[in-house]
């Protein structure tokens, strides 16, 4: 049970990694490793040169064994069967057993869950119906660790109330990944992370001038086609010309078959600055100055050497939208969006400077200004760094902000910071001592000594807070929200 604060209490539900919860990708042996060559040819091959009979066998103990574990088997194997197709060459037309068994030979499982589960983060679910009186339904992102330490965005839900408790709903099988494709670009949105990455020069500018407002890939392709031979042949011509096209191609959109349950859903990387995990999404409900509501999401990407903050947008949680965030308040990690515009402007706790919380605003969401200090690392707890636990609540006495604090031994807790409701980039109060810290039995785990949050939900003031425990399982704690404020000091400037 978790050390905690008096006014602080653990809720008695628990989450776990769950290592059955698969999906099913291309694998293309050989092509894991660098410098190796393809051995699809020779994998081809040796599928063709089985007799038929056996073709026949394997295909029906590939779709007795794995077809419960996956959604419309068969159009996936057919799918990746269709990719090496090429290797083919004057081969006869395939039976369909024998297509079947060339996809399941380029397939392989992965558990998104399989090493961790962590970083929950928690928004009110688009679906109120069939509920109680004084419950609501919630949406838990979480962030699936699976071989490789890649990260994926995951869901659970849960139901609140009335008072004080909290029920997760079954997690549904089998897991689902959802169908990508590319997305657009705004030219300004594109200079703006150019800027960033120090890549506008002569051949870029010319590019960005010949690209429409609103651009794809294809757009793109036309407008290098068109430039300058001299400027596409100058030295490192071609490094700004990959760089266009990595960031072109890493917007992309994300949507789910109907009748696919939310907590079947999963975010896989699908661009390649994410290539080796998305990391930390902090949601939030969104709601604009017109009233609309939509789901929002920062995260951090990953791709084995370097991270770019990221942005996902979604009307309802089934389709989403991934794209780049740039200017300099998306320069690191942990960033969290406030759930409206204060000020006509998005604003957005980020940490740029690597241990420091400071808050930025933005004209469209995505590109952000210079960041300005809010809170530095003052105690005990903190000597690391410090950072936001999500998105920032509103409250009728200011911005409640949870904060992580790191301290010796590199280990985390979780505190809170009260900020101005109209200048946010005030803080008001905060609390003199941790809200919760690893207790003994939650030291362990695959980061030890971490307790931590990417986001928690006011209903019917109650704070509820889902936290990760050592990075590889989720509790839940509550508090409530006016005892909490009542019990923060104020700062005195």
């Amino acid at each position: 049970m978790t050390e905690t604060a008096p006014l602080t209490r653990y809720a008695p539900a628990d989450l776990r990694a769950d290592p059955g919860r698969v999906v099913a990708r291309l694998f293309l042996p050989g092509e894991e490793l660098p410098a190796t060559r393809s051995r699809a040819g020779a994998i081809v091959a040796r599928v063709l040169a089985l007799p038929d009979s056996e073709v026949e066998e394997l295909t029906a103990g590939l779709l007795e064994s794995f077809s419960g574990r996956h959604r419309d088997y068969p159009t996936l194997l057919a799918s990746h069967a269709s990719i090496v197709s090429s290797r083919l060459g004057e081969a006869p037309r395939l039976t369909d057993a024998r297509a079947l068994l060339l996809g399941a030979s380029f397939t392989a499982e992965y558990a998104v869950e399989g090493a961790a589960l962590c970083n929950p983060s928690a928004v009110l679910h688009p679906d109120q119906s069939s509920l109680q009186p004084g419950q609501a339904r919630v949406v838990v992102s979480l962030r699936g660790i699976g071989e490789g330490h890649i990260s994926s965005i995951g869901f659970s839900t849960a139901v609140v109330g009335p008072g004080a408790r909290w029920s997760f709903e079954p997690r549904t099988l089998p897991a689902v990944a959802g169908s990508t494709i590319g997305a657009c670009w705004r030219r300004e949105h594109l200079r703006a992370v150019l800027t960033d990455q120090g890549h506008v020069d002569e051949l870029s500018s010319t590019v960005l001038r010949a690209l429409p407002a609103e651009l794809t890939s294809a757009d793109l392709e036309q407008a290098l086609a068109e430039a300058h031979p001299d400027l596409v042949a100058r030295p490192g011509a071609h490094l700004v010309v990959e760089v266009l096209r990595r960031l072109v191609s890493s917007a992309y959109e994300v949507e789910f078959p109907a009748g696919v349950a939310l907590a079947q859903q999963v975010l896989l990387p699908a661009a390649a600055e994410e290539s080796n995990g998305m990391e930390d999404a902090r949601f939030v409900r969104f709601i604009d100055d017109d009233g609309s509501v939509e789901y929002r999401a920062t995260y951090t990407a990953y791709d084995g050497r370097q991270i770019a903050s990221r942005l996902l947008t979604s009307p309802d949680l089934r389709a989403f939208r991934a794209h780049r965030l740039a200017g300099p308040a998306a320069r690191n990690k942990g960033m969290a969006l406030f759930p409206r515009r204060v000020g006509g402007r998005y604003l957005a706790l980020c940490r740029s400077d690597g241990e420091n919380t400071s808050l930025a605003s933005s004209r469209d969401g995505y590109v952000w200004g210079e960041p300005r200090l809010v809170q530095a690392p003052t105690a005990c707890w903190e000597l690391l760094q410090v950072g936001n636990c999500g998105p920032p609540v509103e409250t009728d006495r200011g911005w409640l902000v949870l904060t992580h604090g790191v301290g010796a031994m590199r280990t985390y807790v979780i505190g809170a910071i009260l900020l101005d409701l109209d200048d946010p980039f005030r803080m008001v109060a905060r609390t003199d001592r941790p809200l919760l810290r690893p207790a003994p039995g939650e030291r362990d785990g695959y980061v030890p000594n971490v307790v931590y949050s990417c986001g928690a939900l006011v209903h019917d003031g109650v704070l509820w807070l889902p936290y990760g425990i050592g990075d590889a399982r989720i509790g839940v704690a509550w508090a409530s929200v006016d005892e909490l404020l009542d019990r923060m000091s104020p700062v005195l400037r």
